[in-house]
């Protein structure tokens, strides 16, 4: 879960790991509410919204388009898109 910083440091701020990072993630896509899901986890939702910045960041592979909403808006449609495909074609297959 979360790590704290060794005591010898001046810097007080708290590490979290990697599977902590990644529940926080999926806590706040289910709730749908970013803010009720920093609460439970008792972590700022500042820090949950950079968290879910970074992770679109790295999904989409820019930062400019990660903050354009028409191409995030675009980038889910065709998403679905393909998902529906392979559908179809796994239903075809069989």
């Amino acid at each position: 879960m979360a790590t704290k910083t060794s005591g010898t440091s001046p810097d007080k701020r708290r590490k979290y790991d990697a599977a902590f990072k990644a529940e926080a993630l999926r806590l706040a896509s289910e709730r749908r509410s970013t803010q009720a899901a920093a609460r439970q986890l008792g972590i700022s939702p500042k820090l949950l919204y950079r968290w879910q910045q970074a992770q679109l960041v790295a999904e989409v592979g820019s930062e400019e388009v990660a903050r354009d909403p028409e191409v995030r808006a675009r980038l889910k449609r065709a998403e679905q898109e393909l998902d529906m495909l392979k559908k179809a074609l796994v239903s075809c297959l069989l």
